[in-house]
């Protein structure tokens, strides 16, 4: 099989990326360690070079009118280069050790291409 990726155990139940990468701060092809907290949202934003905003939409109970409203929050992942991600893309984001003042999450599978 000439082509293969050789791709690192991250510990995580993903799917490692097809392509390869030399970026140092990538789970599966650099030496970035992730923990065990594993996200899913919609990338609503990938201007910036090598960060993503994921956005998670969730429900929020409130007691006082036993009824729930709609809440959403923004996460900066980064993104390596072997993750070719678009706006509306669903992926799967995984906690790492802080790569900037914003940054702690990173991508580790592109679960489905948005439209």
């Amino acid at each position: 099989m000439a082509g293969t990726v050789k791709a690192r155990n991250i510990g995580l139940s993903v799917k490692p990326p097809k392509e390869t990468c030399e970026d140092k701060d990538c789970p599966f092809h650099g030496s970035l360690p992730v923990r065990k907290k594993l996200l899913e949202g919609k990338v609503v934003s990938a201007k910036m070079k090598g960060t993503v905003v994921v956005q998670r939409d969730y429900l929020h109970y409130v007691p006082k009118y036993m009824r729930y409203e709609r809440r959403r929050s923004r996460i900066s992942a980064h993104c390596p280069p072997c993750f070719k991600v678009d706006e509306g893309d669903i992926v799967k984001i995984a906690e790492c050790r802080p790569l900037s003042k914003t940054v702690s999450w990173v991508v580790v599978e592109k679960v489905e291409r948005g439209g």
